[in-house]
Order: C-alpha cells, then sequence, then structure tokens
C-alpha cells in the first residue's frame, strides 16, 4: 500500500471486473465492487451473485453490499464473506431513488438508529474487516452543529457525530462523501467537514474522502489540506483508468511532469474495455452498452474538433466490429491533431 492510498469508488454499472482490473493496473491501491442488493443475494439472484466474482489479481478487493434490513445484510454478509474479499463495505450513502427512496444507502441516514444496528450486526457477523462509505447527511440540516439524539451530548455537525457512532459499532474505516443525499452529485463537495472528522480526536479509524478528484493536484490538495487517510475517486474515472497512475506518480513526485498519452493508446483501453465488458456479460450488445458510459465521458475523446456526428454513432453502435470501426476511425482521423485534455 502507497503512503498516500488513492482507491477506486464503488459505482454501479461501471466498477465491474473488467473495469476493477485495468483501474488496478494502472495504480488504483483498492477497488470497489458495483452495489450488491442484499435481498437479491439472500434469494440467490444470479446476477446479484454474479458481482461477487473477482479476481486475485484485483487485491485488495472490497465487496459493497446495501440493505435497509437487519437480518438481510446480516445474511447477505456472511454469503459475501464466503467469497473471500479483503473487506466487506456498507453503503450508507447511495442517493438514486430507487435505493435511498426506500430507505437503503442515503435513506439511512434518516434512521440513524438502525443504520448504526445494521452495522453492529454486519461487523459481529463476519470475521474479515467491515467498512462503510456514507454522505455528510440527508440535506443541509444535517451541515448545521446540533445534538443528536442518537449521539453524544456535544453540539456538533451530523457527520462528525455519525462517524464516532460507526468507528463505536467496530466499522474499520469510513469513506465520506462530501455532499448530502439532497446535493446528489450537484454542486461542490464540501471537503472541509470531511477535514473535521478527521481532525476530531476522538476518530481512531482511517478517514478516506470522495468527492470532485478529477486531478493529480487536487489529490494532492487532498491530501496536504485535510489530512485523510486515504481518497476514493469516482466519476473522474469513467473512460479513464490512467487517472490512477497519474495520481499515484504526481503524489510521489509534483516536479515530474505528467505523462501525456496519445489518443490511440487511449483507445486502446477503451477497446479493451469493451471486449473485456462483453465476454463477463456474456453477450455483444449488452457488453457494449454497458460501455457507454466509458466511451461518453472519456477525457480522450473530448475536445476533438468536429467530432459530435462521430461521437453519437459510437454511443449508438450495437455490434463490436462496428464499435471497433469506429474507434479505428478516430484514431486515423483525430490521432495526428495532437488534441488533449489535462487528464490525458
Amino acid at each position: 500500500m502507497s503512503q498516500h492510498p488513492v482507491y477506486l469508488a464503488p459505482m454501479e454499472d461501471v466498477t465491474d471486473p473488467a473495469f476493477r482490473l485495468q483501474c488496478k493496473r494502472f495504480g488504483a491501491d483498492r477497488v470497489y465492487t458495483e452495489f450488491v442488493n442484499a435481498d437479491a443475494l439472500v434469494r440467490d439472484v444470479s446476477s446479484t451473485l454474479r458481482k461477487l466474482r473477482f479476481a486475485e489479481e484485483e487485491r485488495p478487493v472490497a465487496i459493497q453490499i446495501y440493505g435497509k434490513e437487519v437480518e438481510s445484510m446480516r445474511d447477505a454478509a456472511q454469503i459475501v464473506e464466503q467469497a473471500s474479499p479483503d473487506f466487506i463495505d456498507i453503503n450508507f450513502g447511495c442517493p438514486v431513488k430507487k435505493v435511498a427512496g426506500k430507505g437503503a444507502g442515503a435513506g439511512l441516514l434518516r434512521d440513524v438508529p438502525k443504520m448504526l444496528r445494521i452495522a453492529r450486526t454486519v461487523v459481529d457477523a463476519v470475521h474479515i474487516p467491515v467498512t462503510a462509505k456514507t454522505r455528510l447527511g440527508w440535506d443541509a440540516e444535517d451541515l448545521k452543529p446540533a445534538v443528536h439524539s442518537w449521539g453524544g451530548d456535544r453540539e456538533q455537525p451530523f457527520i462528525v457525530e455519525l462517524a464516532e457512532a460507526l468507528q463505536d459499532c467496530g466499522i474499520r474505516e469510513l469513506a465520506i462523501h462530501g455532499r448530502t443525499r439532497a446535493q446528489m452529485y450537484s454542486g461542490e463537495a464540501d471537503w472541509d467537514l470531511i477535514g473535521q472528522v478527521k481532525a476530531n480526536p476522538r476518530m481512531r479509524i482511517p478517514i478516506i474522502g470522495n468527492g470532485d478528484i478529477s486531478t493529480p493536484e487536487r489529490a494532492k490538495e487532498c491530501f496536504d489540506r485535510y489530512g485523510v487517510d486515504a481518497i476514493m475517486v469516482g466519476r473522474a474515472s469513467f473512460g479513464c483508468p490512467w487517472i490512477f497512475g497519474d495520481i499515484s506518480k504526481y503524489l510521489s513526485d509534483p516536479t515530474e511532469p505528467i505523462e501525456r498519452h496519445s489518443l490511440e493508446w487511449c483507445v486502446n483501453l477503451l477497446k479493451e474495455h469493451v471486449r473485456s465488458s462483453i465476454d463477463y456479460i456474456g453477450d455483444e450488445r449488452k457488453g457494449i452498452i454497458h460501455s457507454r458510459r466509458h466511451f461518453a465521458a472519456s477525457p480522450a475523446l473530448k475536445g476533438l474538433y468536429d467530432f459530435r456526428q462521430t461521437r453519437i454513432r459510437l454511443l449508438q453502435a450495437i455490434t463490436l466490429e462496428e464499435v471497433m470501426s469506429i474507434f479505428d476511425e478516430i484514431v486515423e482521423r483525430w490521432g495526428q491533431d495532437e488534441q488533449t485534455t489535462e487528464n490525458i
């Protein structure tokens, strides 16, 4: 593990084995699976069970579970333990309606006593480290210092009190996304509150910061300014697995210029990813659709002159032959332009 660990954040429909392996290859110190639904896992749903698979090369790897019931989360954790990950991570932060709206993920920020029962029960049910990921609170009201009914008698921000409570439940590491559930992914992540959690003298467990880390420079600032033990990269990794290598190199020596990757090099990685996704899913069309968010977000394809129509064709392609042909066309047409972005 490096002195300044950089982790791949757990993301639904993104952090499948194909993408995790790429990020690991470029230096991600830890990877997380997609969200695993506890109820579906207990019911033996095959598509959910498939999410427990990982390659030995991915280690250390965490399998993340979510759910709203104590018993199903306990049972799911015991099933996950049999897959032998390095960590079981509990999702207390997913803001999307189909998760949070049903009382799981960030929905548990409105029922902290239940969240803590889940955390304590999962910790007691397994023999491997249990970690958690959450947000600053449900909405802006949680950002104000207050005395919380489920916490101690001190007036402090919700997340500072919650972090202590999760630590007391046996959670071994806590990742914090610097937004409330109400913010979803809008506005800027509030790293000052993440820093307050880390600076709390009562905290003994590692604190992982998450939110808006999209450049090596910002990664270094988060370590230097807020003192976190690790950082987590999420959306900035879409179509850009090399960001982990760029960050790691910059953290090791900020005076060294970050390597500029050619368009052909980046496109070859996108090709590799779509092939691996097809192999993992076992269906050509579904594997391509699964990869589209990487095509759409990759910094390698942003800023290319007169690219709009080609981009539309790429995002509509449904056969591997067509996707590869468009990628080859991109390299042939734009590969000599030396048009890059700061993330390439």
